[in-house]
C-alpha cells in the first residue's frame, strides 16, 4: 500500500519534516549527508541502535560538513516536553535493558517518541523472555542423548510431519497478540508515524501476517524513507523478483540501497554487485558498509579469492570491524587457511569475546581442526548470546551432523528456517541429514527447497539427481545432472554421475560423450587435480570403443587405465587383446565415428548459461 505524507498527524510532520522530503537522486551528496545525521539521531533516541548505527556509518562514508551547514535537531513538540522527565528515565532503563520497567514508567504518555519506546519496550521485553526460554530448551541435555534414543527422537519427528514442515509449538513471544491489537487501532486511526508503522509490521512479521506486514512495511517507507530498518525488514519478507516488482515503494535514493542488499539476499548477484558498484561511483567509495556487502555476494557465487581479497581491504580499512567477520571465517574454513583462522579469532577476541561473530569465528576455527565438540560448544555460546543468530544455528547442525548427531542437526537447522527461510545451506543441511536416516522423500523434499534458493548451484541439483535416483525417478535424475553441469559443476561430479546413470539404462553411446566430456573439461582446466572418478571415465571408454573395434581409441584408453591403480590390470588385459585382435587381422570399424560428436549444448561455440530459472520438479510430491 502507497502511504503519503498526509496520513501522518501534524506534529509528526513538523518533527521529522527534513526526512519526509529526501531525494530521488544522488545529486546533492552533502544534503544526504544531513538526512543521514538527523535519522541516525532520531533512531537513536527510540532504540534503534542498529538503524542508527547503519546511518551513522554511511553518513562517515561522506565528506565533513561545515559548521554553518550542520542542521539543529528537530524541535521539542508541547508534548514531548510533558512527557520528558518519564522518557529520559523509561530510555535509561531501555539502554540498560530493563525493558518492563521502562515500559511501567512510560505507560500513560502521549508524545509519539515516549509511546513508541513504551511499546518498542513492550515488545523486546517479550522477545527477552523468549529468547530465554529457546536457550534453556536447547540446553545440554537434549545434545547429549544417547546415540539410539537420539536416532529415535529423529525418526519420530520425521514420521510427525508433513513432508519434514517446521515442528509447531515453538517458544512464542506472549506480548505480540496485545500489541497488536494496540498498534492496529492505532493504524486504523492514523496516529502512527513511521516509527509505529516499523514496529506495527514487526508485530506483523512475527505472529505470520506475512502479506499485512508488508503492506504496513511499504507504507513505512512512504512516511519515514530514510529508516534503514523497515527496509530491512520489508527486505526479508520479499521471496522472489517478481514479488519485489509489485511493490509500490517511494522513489528515493535509499530505495538503491535496498534494492542493491535485496539482490544480494535472493541471489541476483550480477544486479546487486551493479548496484553497488553504481553507488560507490556517486560518491560512497569510503563506505565500510558496501564494501562487505560486495564480499559478501562474491561469497554467495563462491568466487572465494575476490571475496577474501576484498575482506583483507576491509580489515585494513575498520581493523576492528565485528559484522561479518564470521563469514569471512568461513572462507579462511573452505580454504583450509588455518593459520589465517586462528589469526582473525585471536584478534576478534580481544576486541569482544563475547560477539556471536567472535563465538562462530572461534567455532570455525576449531571445526577445521576436527574438534567438533569444542566447535558446537562455541555455536552454543553465540546462541546463547543471540537465539536469532542465523550463522549459528546454520552452522551448529554442520557440526552435529559431523558428529553423527542427527535429531540434533535437525533441530539447528529448523531454528536457522525459522530465522530466515531463505537460508539454503539450513535447506540443504536437513536434505542430509534425512538422507543419512535413509528417508529420500522427506530429503527430496528438503533439496527440493534449497534448490530452489539456489536454482544455480550445482551441489543442489547433484542431490536433488541422487535423490531422484533413489527413488527411481531416473528421467528427472537425468535432468538434474545435466542442468548442473550447465550452470558450472564446482564439484566435477554431474557429467560422470550422468554418465552412469546412462550405463544402467544401457545407453552407452550417450554415456561415453559424457565421459568424453568428462575427461575433457579436468584436462582442460589446467589444475594439477586428482580426480576420483578419472579411471572410471578411461575403464568405460577403453571398453566402449574395443566392443565398436576403434582399436587406436581403444588402445589409447587402455593405456592411461595402467596409470591408476584400480583400472592397471584391465588395462594391461586390454591392451593384450588389442594386441591379439590385430596380429589376427581384425580391422577396425567405420560405422562409429570417433571422435564422437558431442550434444550441441555441450560444444565449445555454445557455451552452457550460468544462469536458469529453478527446474521444474514438482513430478514427486513427498
Amino acid at each position: 500500500m502507497a502511504a503519503s505524507t498526509s496520513m501522518v498527524p501534524v506534529a509528526v510532520t513538523a518533527a521529522v519534516a527534513p526526512v519526509l522530503s529526501i531525494n530521488s537522486d544522488f545529486s546533492d551528496l552533502r544534503e544526504i549527508k544531513k538526512q543521514l545525521l538527523l535519522i541516525a539521531g532520531l533512531t537513536r533516541e527510540r532504540g534503534l541502535l542498529h538503524s542508527s548505527k547503519w546511518s551513522a556509518e554511511l553518513a562517515f562514508s561522506l565528506p565533513a560538513l561545515p559548521l554553518a551547514e550542520l542542521q539543529p535537531p528537530p524541535p521539542i513538540t508541547e508534548e514531548d516536553a510533558q512527557d520528558m522527565d518519564a522518557y529520559t528515565l523509561a530510555k535509561a532503563y531501555f539502554d540498560v535493558k530493563e525493558y518492563d520497567r521502562a515500559a511501567h514508567f512510560l505507560h500513560g504518555c502521549n508524545s509519539k517518541k515516549a509511546y513508541f519506546l513504551y511499546m518498542y519496550s513492550r515488545y523486546l521485553s517479550g522477545e527477552k523472555k523468549k529468547d530465554d526460554e529457546t536457550v534453556d530448551s536447547l540446553g545440554t541435555n537434549f545434545f547429549l542423548l544417547p546415540f539410539d534414543l537420539k536416532s529415535r527422537v529423529a525418526n519420530l519427528n520425521a514420521s510427525n510431519s508433513q513432508a519434514g514442515p517446521l515442528e509447531k509449538g515453538q517458544v512464542k513471544n506472549e506480548a505480540l497478540r496485545e500489541l497488536r491489537v494496540e498498534l492496529s487501532k492505532k493504524h486504523q486511526a492514523r496516529e502512527l508515524d513511521g516509527f509505529g508503522l516499523y514496529l506495527y509490521g514487526v508485530v506483523l512479521r512475527k505472529l505470520d501476517l506475512v502479506k499485512e506486514a508488508i503492506d504496513v512495511f511499504v507504507e513505512a517507507t512512504h512516511v519515514l524513507p530514510l529508516h534503514w530498518g523497515a527496509w530491512l525488514e520489508l527486505c526479508n519478507l520479499i521471496t522472489d523478483k517478481e514479488m519485489l516488482k509489485f511493490l509500490s515503494l517511494p522513489d528515493t535514493w535509499m530505495k538503491e540501497f535496498f534494492l542493491a542488499h535485496i539482490y544480494t539476499e535472493l541471489q541476483l548477484i550480477e544486479e546487486a554487485l551493479q548496484k553497488y558498484q553504481n553507488l560507490i561511483d556517486v560518491g560512497f567509495s569510503k563506505s565500510s558498509y558496501i564494501v562487505s556487502q560486495i564480499a559478501v555476494a562474491y561469497h554467495n557465487i563462491r568466487d572465494i579469492d575476490k571475496a577474501l581479497s576484498i575482506f583483507n581491504e576491509l580489515r585494513k580499512q575498520d581493523p576492528y570491524r565485528i559484522e561479518n567477520m564470521d563469514t569471512f571465517s568461513n572462507l579462511l574454513y573452505v580454504r583450509s587457511m588455518k593459520s589465517e583462522l586462528s589469526y582473525l579469532a585471536h584478534n576478534l577476541c580481544e576486541i569482544d569475546k563475547y560477539r556471536v561473530e567472535t563465538c562462530c569465528v572461534i567455532g570455525n576455527y576449531y571445526s577445521l581442526r576436527s574438534q567438533h565438540e569444542k566447535a558446537a560448544l562455541y555455536f552454543q555460546r553465540a546462541l546463547k548470546l543471540n537465539p536469532r543468530y542465523l550463522g549459528a544455528w546454520t552452522l551448529m547442525g554442520h557440526e552435529y551432523m559431523e558428529m553423527k548427531n542427527t535429531s540434533a542437526a535437525i533441530q539447528a537447522y529448523r531454528h536457522a528456517i525459522e530465522v530466515n527461510k531463505r537460508d539454503y545451506r539450513a535447506w540443504y543441511g536437513l536434505g542430509q541429514t534425512y538422507e543419512i536416516l535413509k528417508m529420500p522423500f522427506y530429503c527430496l523434499y528438503y533439496y527440493r527447497r534449497a534448490h530452489q534458493l539456489r536454482p544455480n548451484d550445482s551441489r543442489m541439483l547433484v542431490a536433488l539427481g541422487e535423490c531422484y535416483e533413489k527413488l527411481n525417478q531416473l528421467v528427472e535424475a537425468k535432468k538434474c545432472y545435466w542442468r548442473a553441469y550447465a550452470v558450472g559443476d564446482v564439484e566435477k561430479m554431474a557429467l560422470v554421475k550422468l554418465a552412469k546413470l546412462h550405463e544402467q539404462l544401457t545407453e552407452s553411446e550417450q554415456a561415453a560423450q559424457c565421459y568424453i566430456k568428462y575427461i575433457q573439461d579436468i584436462y582442460s582446466c589446467g589444475e594439477i587435480v586428482e580426480h576420483l572418478e578419472e579411471s572410471t571415465a578411461f575403464r568405460y571408454l577403453a571398453q566402449y570403443y574395443f566392443k565398436c573395434k576403434l582399436w587406436d581409441e581403444a588402445s589409447t584408453c587402455a593405456q592411461k587405465c595402467c596409470a591408476f591403480n584400480d583400472t592397471r590390470e584391465e588395462g594391461k588385459a586390454l591392451l593384450r587383446q588389442i594386441l591379439q585382435l590385430r596380429n589376427q587381422g581384425e580391422t577396425p570399424t567405420t560405422e562409429v565415428p570417433a571422435p564422437f560428436f558431442l550434444p550441441a549444448s555441450l560444444s565449445a561455440n555454445n557455451t552452457p548459461t550460468r544462469r536458469v530459472s529453478p527446474l521444474n520438479l514438482s513430478s514427486v510430491t513427498p
